[in-house]
């Protein structure tokens, strides 16, 4: 008679473990079906958003005097331009895209460093662009990776023509103009790494 009892004590929490195991055994089979690409995805758009909250901090300036060097326009040809529509990023292949992107960082990485060295020389602050540039670096190192990962060539690197610079102010337009296709570059970045890690079934968190 105890064992009978004991049984019956049991039942409810078997049921329950019971259930566990349905529940669990589909969630634990949906990472088979995942990209090897999602640890590495992670890691990227976390290096955008470090690369983000960087890119403001190239220049000093205020809201009135950014104003004023906005008729500087765009100096630097060598940066590029991304697509931003919504139609553009939704027709984008995983490998065309991490390609892109890799040249892109490869860009802003050639760009960050001239301006550090440029800021160096007139004695200004360089810092931002020393920390953006270790970001940019980390950034390339995993697409690099993800290339490698996916069987995908990687694409070579162009060096700029970048222009040469003698005074602060000249640098202070520059960093401007690095600062702000810095911010566009990642804005632009992140949509297109989370687009890929919705293309590769990874998870969100």
């Amino acid at each position: 008679m105890a064992d009978d009892s004991v049984i019956d004590d049991c039942t409810p929490c078997l049921l329950h473990l019971l259930l566990l195991a349905e529940l669990f055994v589909p969630s634990s089979s949906y990472p088979a079906s995942r990209s090897p690409l999602c640890g590495m995805l992670r890691s990227m758009i976390h290096q955008v958003e470090r690369l983000t909250k960087l890119s403001g901090k190239f220049h000093n300036l205020t809201g009135k005097e950014l104003e004023h060097l906005e008729v500087a326009g765009n100096r630097l040809a060598g940066l590029p331009d991304m697509e931003h529509t919504a139609a553009h990023i939704d027709s984008l292949k995983v490998n065309e895209s991490l390609s892109q992107l890799f040249m892109y960082t490869q860009s802003f990485r050639l760009h960050v460093d001239w301006l550090k060295t440029a800021k160096e020389n007139v004695s200004l602050s360089s810092q931002p662009a020393k920390e953006a540039n270790t970001h940019l670096l980390h950034l390339s190192t995993f697409l690099d990776a993800s290339l490698h990962q996916i069987g995908e060539e990687v694409p070579p690197s162009e060096s700029p023509s970048l222009p040469e610079v003698s005074t602060p102010f000249d640098v202070l337009q520059f960093s401007v103009e690095i600062s702000k296709r810095l911010r566009m570059f990642c804005f632009w970045s992140k949509r297109v790494l989370l687009t890929i890690q919705r293309l590769s079934r990874c998870p969100r968190h």
